[in-house]
């Protein structure tokens, strides 16, 4: 459920979630557990990418491995050329190993990032499982 509030008229909440720039957008879990944060302004199709991982990483907390690995998979899809895209392709497969226990699912991940995502963040993390 979105939430809007200003600065201005709701100092509490910039308290309570202590954020220090604006925009500052987050995702909560059904607990008011902060799982995904965002500060600053984004291209419509990265914000929308970030919302994405949020609702992914709530999934992903809640252990629900198959709904998150459907919402990485999707934002992967959908959304290719931003920075989400990498860290979904990620995600995704550490959902997979969750789903199977398979330990070979890990080691897909980094040539699955390396060669569009190459210099990501998520292919140097996922470079411990090469093959």
């Amino acid at each position: 459920m979105p939430v809007e509030a200003h600065i201005k008229e709701h100092a509490a909440y910039f308290k309570r979630f202590d954020a220090l720039w604006t925009p500052t957008i987050l995702v909560l879990d059904l607990n008011g557990v902060e799982r995904q944060r965002t500060e600053g302004y984004l291209p419509r199709t990265e914000f929308r990418a970030q919302l994405e991982l949020g609702l992914a990483r709530v999934d992903f907390m809640r252990k629900r491995w198959a709904d998150a690995e459907r919402r990485y998979a999707e934002i992967a899809e959908k959304h290719p050329d931003t920075k989400a895209a990498p860290e979904a392709i990620y995600w995704r497969g550490i959902c997979q190993y969750k789903l199977t226990n398979d330990h070979y699912v890990l080691g897909e991940i980094p040539g699955q990032l390396s060669e569009k995502y190459g210099n990501s963040l998520q292919a140097i993390k996922a470079s411990v499982w090469a093959e």
